[in-house]
Order: C-alpha cells, then sequence, then structure tokens
C-alpha cells in the first residue's frame, strides 16, 4: 500500500474528515467504512491531552488502516488548544511515531522548527498552514506566506482564508496554480466550491465531515466524495479501482 507521502505526490487528491476524541473507536471504523483518504486527528479537541489518552484515542484509526493527520491547532489560528506551547511541542513529539503526518501553523514559530525537525526524525510529512477567518489577503501577502512556510520546511503549505466572493476565489486559484504541493481552502459559503473544484487545479487535501464540527463552508464527506468523482475520473479510479 502507498504511504501518505507518496500518496500526497501521487497527483490524486484526498479527501480528509476532522475527528475529535469523543468515540475513537467507532469513528475509526466508519472512517475505514466510509472510505476516507486522511482523518484529521484534532488533538486540539480532544477531552484529555495526556500524552497516554491521546495515544489510545489515535490507535483505532491505526488498527483500521486510517491513515492520520495529527493537528493541534492554535488559538490563534481559529482552534481550541487550552495549554502552552512547550506542552503542545511536547504532545506533537509523542504523537509523531503512531500518525502519518503532522500539521503545524506557520505563526506558531516558538515550536515549529522543533515540530519540523520531530518530524523529519520520524519519515513524516508536515503541513505548515495559515488562516485566515476574516478575509482573503491580496495575492502578493499570500505568496510571501507560502514561501515563509516553504522556508520554514514544509511538504506542504496549507492557505486557508475566508472567501467573501469571486475576485476571493480567483485570488486563491492563482496563488494554488502558481505553487506546487499546496492545501488551498476558501473558507465560508462563497468558498464552499473551492473544496470540490481547487483539488482539480492541484490542491493535495481537501476537508470535509462527517457530523463534529465543520469548518465554514465544509461540505459532508460523502457529497464532496460524489462531486469529485464526478468531476476527476483519476479520483473516481482511485477510489474505485477496476
Amino acid at each position: 500500500m502507498a504511504t501518505l507521502r507518496e500518496r500526497l505526490t501521487g497527483g490524486v487528491p484526498l479527501v480528509a474528515v476532522s475527528f475529535g476524541d469523543d468515540d475513537a473507536e467507532a469513528d475509526a471504523a466508519r472512517a475505514r467504512e466510509a472510505g476516507v483518504d486522511l482523518a484529521e486527528l484534532r488533538i486540539d479537541w480532544y477531552r484529555s491531552i495526556e500524552p497516554g489518552d491521546v495515544l489510545r484515542a489515535a490507535a483505532p484509526f491505526r488498527a483500521a488502516g486510517v491513515p492520520t493527520l495529527a493537528t493541534i491547532r492554535s488559538k490563534a489560528e481559529g482552534g481550541y488548544w487550552p495549554a502552552d506551547d512547550a506542552a503542545r511541542l511536547r504532545l506533537f513529539e509523542a504523537v509523531l511515531p503512531v500518525v502519518d503526518a503532522v500539521d503545524v501553523e506557520l505563526s506558531s514559530a516558538g515550536i515549529l522548527p522543533a515540530v519540523v525537525a520531530a518530524a523529519r526524525s520520524h519519515d513524516r510529512p508536515v503541513i505548515v498552514s495559515y488562516h485566515d477567518f476574516d478575509a482573503t489577503p491580496p495575492e502578493p501577502a499570500l505568496q510571501a506566506t507560502v514561501d515563509a512556510a516553504r522556508a520554514a520546511g514544509a511538504d506542504l503549505v496549507k492557505i486557508s482564508t475566508m472567501a467573501h466572493g469571486p475576485a476571493d476565489l480567483r485570488t486563491l486559484a492563482s496563488l494554488l496554480v502558481r505553487n506546487d504541493d499546496m492545501i488551498v481552502i476558501g473558507m465560508g459559503p462563497q468558498g464552499a466550491g473551492s473544496r470540490v473544484f481547487f483539488p482539480l487545479l492541484g490542491s493535495r487535501i481537501t476537508y470535509s465531515a462527517i457530523g463534529g464540527r465543520p469548518a465554514p463552508g465544509q461540505l459532508p464527506f460523502d457529497q464532496t466524495v460524489y462531486m469529485l468523482s464526478a468531476f476527476s475520473p483519476a479520483y473516481a479510479a482511485a477510489r474505485n479501482p477496476a
């Protein structure tokens, strides 16, 4: 079976679903049954952030053969992490051996180099992410963010901004087609189409929901899969191999 790193560079987008720790066994089984490409473990949503409890919540996904992305999102970028960055770094280091990739914000400058180094030591891809829940900055500013994330060691750069209309989607689409190894998302109702059509332009991962806490404009998993399969023969073939 291809590794997550290989799949991320294979030209076929992946559909991710975010999960907390309410019922890891049931969520892992549901993810496997539905054919979720990538389970984002939103550790900042977890009821307990003790490393042992976090590892136990991750284990069912590994046992089910569902690739995992560990995200411990800071409050500064829309997350719920309740402790300091030192504790967050320790938790990243604890989970890296049992997950397939990690996501850390460019703005988390205090821990970003150490998270990248730890991921490198375990040969795990690193997503360096940037979120703007209010607006879509101009393309030159976004390009500067992409360049900074690359310089920090990103394997993939994630840019997620609030889209208020077609002009914002054009900005994001232009950024996407000018750069490789990107995840680009327009949030909000005006950006919902980006979650289906940007993967056709090369965005590596699109995020969807199965219950849980959908992000602004996020579509249900089955709807995302249906539309991607309709518009992307490569995705349809990968999902239903002959």
